[in-house]
């Protein structure tokens, strides 16, 4: 029996190959989330201010900035597994390592190797499931992904804090899972490599001329713009806005917050069904919409509950709009170079999440609370009207 008659006899989420991809998702999205319920027990225990703190996310994140995109091309040359195993080997050897770290300088430094290994985790399982799938497949298996993402997103705060009522280092042990995770997906993972004969400069040249394309131009300022809203306006304002507007205990921002990851992985869940019945493009119109409804939502609310509504809206549109971007573009490409399409991708990822609490920042100093729900509504409808004209 062919392997893709196998497939279709069984929920796709219960393939083995997926299921590991699932752990490679989780590994992601650990290296940030686990650790800053620690952050006011580092400050203590290591002296230091909480602007100095921040530095452990800086300094984990800056290497993706960098290497993302090289990694990627390394992955369409030389093979997907060459990368991603002794990334998730080095993820998990530099992370554990911080765990024992009782220098600040040192944590840095162990931080920094540990980004490196990071930066090609959230854009190479996203590759590796455009290789194993297409059509139908393809987006069902992206949307269960996302669900996974936002799961983990939304658990690793509360486990992470309960390692860190042991001491603040405790966090830091969740990281060496990533080795098992990497010997995993060297012996068990069954993915199909490309075939890249290119000469190099040919390969670069071909690469260059499909991101010419005016679409997926579309789909990588889409995405630029989907995280300047995410981490400026949502993530960045809107605990400072329960806490202003509610006087809210940190407890129930975070159970407000985490409703948003909460629908995002249900609704993700889903978009394999809601994708027979709408196109890509229109459930990309739709997720912009929504985070428009939902922004001007926000600043207007007149009890704390009530924020459930705006939250639970701009947690549909998240969880349909990410994996269509990725699900659109990883079709637009040939295998030989959507590992490193997939990694630009999750490098402008990042410069939205750059971008997003500085331009954020200038709005809120100029004009106030309110204007930073209403500017991310306004990148909304721009990302709408993107999405009308570059995106067929």
């Amino acid at each position: 029996m062919k392997n893709g008659q196998i497939k279709s006899q069984k929920k796709i989420y219960r393939d083995t190959n997926l299921q590991i991809i699932f752990a490679v998702t989780l590994m992601a999205v650990l290296g940030v989330s686990s650790i800053t319920p620690a952050f006011p027990m580092i400050t203590q225990e290591l002296k230091i201010s909480p602007q100095e703190v921040g530095l452990l996310i800086t300094v984990f994140t800056f290497p993706g900035v960098l290497l993302t995109p090289f990694l990627g091309i390394l992955a369409d040359r030389l093979g997907r597994k060459k990368i991603l195993v002794p990334s998730l080997m080095l993820f998990g050897i530099a992370g554990g390592a911080c765990a024992f770290a009782r220098d600040f300088n040192l944590l840095l430094a162990l931080r920094l190797f540990q980004g490196v290994g990071a930066s090609s985790l959230g854009s190479l399982n996203v590759t590796i499931i455009s290789d194993l799938y297409s059509g139908e497949e393809r987006i069902t298996a992206i949307g269960y992904n996302a669900s996974v993402l936002s799961l983990g997103a939304a658990s690793y705060p509360a486990i992470g804090g309960a390692l860190a009522m042991i001491g603040w280092h405790y966090p830091f042990f969740l990281s060496i899972v990533a080795i098992p995770v990497g010997f995993l997906v060297l012996f068990s993972l069954e993915n199909r490599e490309p075939k890249n004969e290119q000469h190099f400069r040919e390969y670069l040249k071909n690469a260059w001329q499909s991101i010419k394309n005016r679409r997926i131009v579309g789909l990588f300022v889409a995405s630029t713009l989907t995280f300047i809203i995410l981490y400026g306006s949502y993530l960045t304002y809107l605990p400072f806005l329960i806490k202003h507007s509610f006087g809210a205990s940190t407890l129930v921002i975070g159970l407000i917050m985490a409703s948003m990851s909460l629908t995002t992985a249900l609704t993700s869940s889903q978009l394999g069904k809601l994708s027979k019945v709408c196109s890509k493009r229109t459930i990309l119109k739709s997720a912009f919409i929504l985070y428009a409804l939902a922004l001007v939502i926000f600043p207007l609310v007149p009890t704390i509950w009530a924020l459930l509504l705006p939250t639970t809206i701009f947690g549909i549109a998240q969880g349909v709009n990410i994996p269509s971007i990725q699900t659109i573009l990883a079709g637009l490409v040939p295998m030989e170079h959507r590992a490193a399409f997939m990694s630009v991708n999750g490098m402008v990822l990042r410069l939205g999440q750059t971008l997003g609490p500085l331009l954020m920042g200038i709005i809120f100093a100029l004009w106030g609370m309110a204007s930073v729900f209403y500017a991310g509504a306004g990148f909304s409808i721009a990302a709408f009207i993107l999405v009308v004209a570059m995106i067929e």
